[in-house]
């Protein structure tokens, strides 16, 4: 890791943009750009996300868009309409008004006389989506992008849904977003206008995850902001880049197949992070490959990077997995062309064995335990990896709770790249039912990774569109789609495929417990296999900018445990998440969060699936004090869920507002 505090170019900080916007409002931005930029402009590179520039993300945009700024680009973090010291109101993500305003900042800042016309768009997750979004409005001075751990499709592979199934990351994240939506601007920044801003964010904000619960199939409200509706309307340069054990590990690939613009990807070992701060595995020199793809497409510089290979993956292999600290040993390889030269070898399950011949008149009947999935993690390990235990875990205790296949001990290295797919023919006993299954490698001494998994909702088996019920006893061939992979099983190890009947607490379970029966002689297990690749070498080590100077007052908190009631044989998950006080010297500012989250079931009872989720935020500055908790719940029946939410607003520990919500959904084939 490598420290730069001096670069080509001298650096100056701009820590308050205002850039006008529709509708009388401006949007703040923090921007770093070249001292001399006056004289000889420069391109800019855009960050637009709703966490807050001056409080939240400036810890790692200090280390990073300085960088870029030293290297001969104004760089800027964008605070989207409604959020930190930006004007307007945040009702949820995507919206196209934050389209239309981000489309305008881009064009009022190519004219900007320290701006050379050409700009680009970086973001991970919500600045990646916006990323993805602005690139497909066209705005005519975007010429390229760089989007990190974001998706082209907002239903199925966003933190919402997956297979059909309710994930419960999205009430994570739907709980965390609430709590962003109601947070105040700076007095620092906007003045005495602050509490008439911050009250117009709080009396008119509303609570997203009710809307979410409302389209419980792939409809219109998802397709908008999915680029993969029409991904020939992107003509900028796309840079995706992702990690193996991110939630979105699925688009990198669809995007390099789907996308017609100049378009580039590199997946490393990585949960839900920039390159540079990669975890699990090695960071690598992120802001020195990005670098590049700006010089290439907003300096029109020919430097090769559009002639090197497309994609640059982290074979994985050797994985001791941990739900804190996992390892993943590997290697990089690059593909030169595109797509993969992949073939496709199949494994029959037969009476819990792989085979490579299909069985014959053999049938499975199974129900698994609701909490046979404690040992996969979330769906999502959040950003700054290891933060806590979000990974998954030895998958033993979990293969015990299911249907299990083994191969025959593999002789060969077995590599593939892209997504395992399972076709399984399947009867329920109920009409709504889930499946999940779970590829692993397992070693001699009975240690299983998780190599990939996917869910199926079986209301959803032809379609997230148009679901329908399961006819109860009438056996279907169903096919589920794993995430994509790259992964090397090694010689003297066994391939295993495990099928469960639910995938609590990563995803809501169905209505009913059902029991499903497994015909082998209609099932195999396609692998993506990869002959040939070649070995890449290491990417150069991460570079930054200098540290933001900070102040830790206290420190902070991060654990799960998980109790057992054994006279209710119910399951509770308990999570934390403080991050202590932290004082940010430049703006004399303290700010702490706290995060508690709750999951609970009883076994055998699906209706009694539930989430709590607390979230408690605050700001100290002398006597201004601001303050907010949040709390939703999420409970059900068998035809209806239920969400309540409460937001609380306190000045200085006195609470002066307080706004409820308490609605049911009916569920929808979920």
């Amino acid at each position: 890791m490598t420290v730069r505090t001096e670069f080509p170019r001298e650096v100056r900080e701009e820590r308050t943009l205002r850039i006008p916007v529709s509708r009388g409002r401006c949007l703040a931005g923090r921007m770093w750009l070249p001292v001399d930029s006056g004289h000889d402009p420069v391109p800019a590179i855009v960050e637009a996300i709703p966490y807050r520039r001056l409080d939240g993300t400036i810890i790692q945009d200090a280390v990073t868009h300085p960088w870029w700024a030293g290297h001969g680009y104004a760089a800027i973090r964008l605070d989207l309409a409604g959020s930190g010291d930006s004007g307007g109101v945040l009702l949820d993500e995507y919206l196209e008004c934050e389209q239309d305003d981000l489309c305008e900042a881009l064009a009022w800042i190519a004219a900007q006389p320290w701006c050379s016309g050409a700009t680009g768009m970086v973001g991970i997750s919500w600045g990646g989506f916006a990323a993805l979004q602005v690139a497909a409005r066209r705005p005519p001075s975007l010429k390229a992008i760089i989007t990190c751990c974001s998706t082209d499709d907002r239903y199925n592979d966003d933190v919402h849904y997956m297979g059909g199934c309710l994930l419960n990351d999205g009430i994570s994240w739907g709980s965390g977003l609430f709590s962003c939506l109601s947070r105040w601007p700076d007095t620092l920044i906007v003045g005495d206008a602050w509490r008439e801003m911050w009250r117009e964010r709080l009396e008119t904000t509303g609570c997203p995850i009710i809307d979410w619960f409302r389209h419980q199939r792939r409809d219109a409200f998802w397709k908008h902001g999915s680029i993969g509706e029409d991904p020939a309307a992107i003509e900028a340069a796309v840079f995706v880049a992702g990690g193996w054990t991110d939630g979105y590990t699925n688009a990198a690939l669809r995007m390099m197949e789907r996308l017609q613009a100049p378009r580039r990807a590199l997946i490393g070992p990585w949960t839900h992070v920039y390159p540079h701060f990669g975890f699990p595995g090695e960071p690598v020199g992120f802001l020195q490959e990005a670098l590049r793809w700006w010089d290439r497409w907003l300096k029109d510089m020919e430097n090769g990077i559009d002639r090197e290979p497309a994609l640059t993956v982290w074979m994985q292999e050797e994985s001791t997995p941990h739900p804190m600290h996992p390892v993943i040993g590997g290697h990089w390889m690059s593909v030169d062309g595109w797509p993969p030269a992949t073939s496709s070898r199949s494994f029959f399950p037969g009476d819990g064995t792989l085979d490579s011949e299909p069985a014959r008149d053999l049938a499975h009947r199974f129900a698994t335990p609701l909490t046979g999935g404690l040992g996969g993690g979330e769906w999502c390990p959040r950003d700054g990896g290891g933060l806590g235990p979000e990974f998954a875990s030895d998958q033993a205790v979990d293969d015990m709770l299911s249907l299990v296949f083994d191969s025959a001990v593999l002789a060969e290295p077995l590599s593939i790249l892209g997504a395992p797919e399972v076709t399984l023919e399947l009867a329920s006993d109920r009409a709504q039912a889930q499946v999940a299954v779970r590829l692993c490698e397992v070693t001699p001494e009975g240690r299983s990774a998780r190599v990939s998994f996917g869910l199926l909702n079986l209301a959803h088996r032809h379609s997230h569109e148009w679901p329908e019920a399961m006819i109860p006893g009438k056996s279907e061939r169903v096919v589920v789609r794993l995430n994509d992979t790259a992964w090397r099983f090694r010689p003297g190890n066994r391939v295993r495929l495990a099928i469960q009947t639910g995938y609590w607490p990563m995803a809501w379970p169905s209505p009913e417990t059902a029991t499903l029966t497994l015909n082998v002689a209609g099932s195999l297990l396609q692998l993506p296999v990869i002959q040939e690749t070649v070995v890449a070498p290491a990417p150069a080590g991460p570079e930054f900018a200098a540290d933001h100077p900070v102040t830790v007052l206290e420190e902070g908190d991060a654990r799960l445990t998980v109790t057992r009631d054994l006279s209710l044989d119910e399951v509770q998950l308990h999570r934390i998440d403080d991050s202590g006080r932290v004082r940010l010297d430049d703006i004399d500012l303290v700010v702490s969060k706290r995060a508690e989250e709750i999951f609970g079931i009883r076994e055998g009872d699906p209706s009694s699936a539930r989430t709590d989720m607390v979230r408690i935020v605050k700001a100290e500055r002398g006597d201004w004090q601001p303050g907010t908790t949040t709390r939703i719940a999420v409970t059900c029946d068998r035809e209806t869920f239920h969400i309540a939410a409460t937001l609380e607003a306190f000045d200085n520990d006195r609470r002066f507002l307080v706004r409820q919500w308490n609605e049911s959904v009916p569920r929808d084939h979920m």
